[in-house]
């Protein structure tokens, strides 16, 4: 994803005066009245939407949005604040760090159904820049983003931190070649492998192996 920010042209109303948000503009008016409105319209105008904050505070911004969301009595609009994140694992002086990383820093997914006052809740929550969009209106993502998006959050498999590079030096710390020095020579991050030369009786021997198997020296 390649959220763009745009900022809204006031700290009022996020609609523009061409296209006021409760008048329909393509005959649904008509169908409500002819009764072909759905049973729950609340549902179906429920979208998420991605927020910009400021980078490093983003679990601050979801807690103050939170506690807005509660005290503004605003939970039938404003359903759920998101920062996306994943499991890393790091190999450090020879340990296992696991850490949750965040997979968009600076940014905040809010579920919502998007009106003058939700937008003025979300707007106005300290540490919040403003919503993605384009133009002055906020774009919501789709279903395709958002499932991804979750999706990775949930994987079982962490992500893997790697802190060297092909060419560089790494020590062995798993398998039959434990404490060996060897030269990364490829490296896979779909795969999370890497392939390193290993010197063995004078010969360099091409080895492939996990990331969590060896460490930057």
């Amino acid at each position: 994803m390649d959220p763009i920010e745009r900022e809204p042209k006031n700290s009022d109303s996020w609609e523009t005066e061409d296209t006021p948000l409760d008048e329909p503009t393509d005959g649904s008016e008509q169908d409500v009245e002819a009764g072909n409105a759905p049973e729950d319209a609340t549902d179906v105008r429920r979208e998420w939407f991605v927020v910009h904050s400021y980078s490093g505070y983003e679990n601050k911004v979801k807690k103050n949005l939170e506690q807005r969301i509660e005290t503004m009595g605003m939970q039938d609009k404003i359903f759920r604040v998101v920062v996306p994140t994943e499991e890393e694992v790091e190999i450090r002086d020879g340990q296992r760090r696991t850490s949750r990383r965040r997979v968009f820093p600076g940014y905040i997914l809010v579920e919502m159904v998007m009106d003058d006052e939700s937008w003025y809740v979300v707007r106005n929550t300290p540490g919040v820049i403003g919503f993605v969009g384009s133009g002055t209106r906020p774009v919501p993502l789709s279903t395709e983003e958002v499932d991804k998006i979750l999706q990775r959050m949930e994987v079982e498999q962490p992500h893997v931190k790697v802190n060297f590079r092909v060419g560089e030096t790494v020590r062995i710390i798993e398998g039959p070649f434990a404490d060996f020095m060897a030269m990364v020579d490829e490296i896979y991050p779909d795969r999370g492998k890497v392939r390193v030369l290993v010197s063995f009786f004078g010969r360099e021997t091409p080895v492939e192996m996990d990331f969590l198997q060896v460490e930057k020296i």
